[in-house]
């Protein structure tokens, strides 16, 4: 198979940085699927991994955490697919990634893809529902309940953001404050449900009071955990809950919180299939809710750009245009070239 790969220690805009390559197919054993990757799609980690692997790589890394796609074969073990099954992923950072036309992913970590969707629409989902979902019903606990509180999502317009604004409001039911600063970014989280938009380049805490929030009850850090996490921390209310999914470069200063008992949690939605957790499945089980949600039109997919077909080329014009840190929504690539 023709896969796409990174080799390693090259700048992006390096003609050799990704590369076409010949690779064996592989089969599938234990509970792995063997999956024909129809369309994938570009996230933070994915340029994030590419720049941190400086050494040569032989043969090409291959990345990409977001596919959708058919199984092909199933291992010896599997049992809750079956070849023909049409599937939605975001696998494992410690597996070769889905730039690459057959890709072996664990079961536990596979949804089963929307009805309503095709192949491109739900290679936008994955790892951004994971994602979303982990940070606010498992890392901040917030139960399904309509309570009516309110949570702030640092970087709406992004893919994460755009997932979790859903969820907070429709399953959760709680006011949703994001932020955006561009008339199209905001206008983006209005539609997907936030009930408010405020300028993560202004005072947000000032943005905050003027709206009518004195505090806020739960927040998600989804861009420059470094930057956003005073103003969480000043406007989180007491016993609130704040969570990040972005490294931060410097020391947090978690005396912000002490007096108000709040906390800080990390959301990684690869700890389950990296450390292999005895409850690793949830993620089958909370793709398939993502699913159900879709098929039901209770939110919709993010897909706000599509390029086709899966080369070099595309490939590495998404990661630019990622990197430039103006995307709205979720990129995605479709369609590998025929030989």
């Amino acid at each position: 198979m023709n896969a796409i790969g990174y080799t390693g220690g090259k700048p992006l805009n390096d003609p050799d940085a990704f590369v076409q390559f010949e690779q064996e197919t592989p089969s599938p054993s234990g509970r792995d699927l063997l999956v024909e990757v129809r369309a994938i799609s570009v996230n933070p980690v994915d340029t994030k991994v590419r720049e941190k692997t400086s050494e040569p790589q032989n043969p090409p890394l291959i990345l990409g955490w977001d596919a959708a796609g058919k199984v092909i074969s199933v291992g010896p073990e599997a049992e809750l697919f079956k070849p023909g099954d049409k599937v939605f992923y975001a696998g494992s950072i410690n597996r070769p990634g889905s730039n690459s036309p057959f890709q072996l992913v664990d079961e536990r970590i596979v949804g089963s893809m929307p009805k309503t969707l095709s192949f491109e629409e739900a290679a936008a989902l994955p790892l951004t529902s994971i994602t979303a979902w982990e940070a606010l019903f498992d890392r901040l606990r917030i139960p399904k309940n309509k309570s009516g509180k309110s949570i702030l999502v640092l970087g709406g317009a992004g893919g994460v953001g755009s997932i979790a604004i859903q969820l907070a409001n429709k399953v959760a039911g709680l006011k949703v404050i994001a932020t955006a600063s561009r008339p199209e970014t905001k206008k983006w989280c209005h539609d997907l449900g936030a009930h408010h938009v405020v300028n993560h380049h202004e005072n947000i805490p000032n943005q905050l009071n003027e709206i009518g929030f004195e505090t806020i009850d739960y927040a998600l850090i989804f861009n420059d955990t470094d930057k956003n996490y005073p103003s969480a921390a000043e406007a989180i209310a007491p016993q609130g809950k704040i969570c990040s999914i972005v490294e931060n470069q410097s020391s947090l200063d978690m005396g912000l919180l002490k007096s108000k008992s709040a906390s800080f949690h990390w959301e990684f939605m690869f700890t389950r299939p990296m450390f292999k957790t005895p409850d690793m499945i949830e993620q089958h089980l909370l793709l398939n809710e993502i699913a159900r949600l879709i098929d039901t039109k209770t939110i919709k997919t993010t897909v706000n750009q599509i390029m086709s077909p899966i080369n070099v080329e595309n490939l590495r014009k998404a990661h630019d245009t990622l990197e430039k840190g103006r995307t709205i929504g979720k990129i995605v690539l479709k369609d590998w070239p025929s030989t």
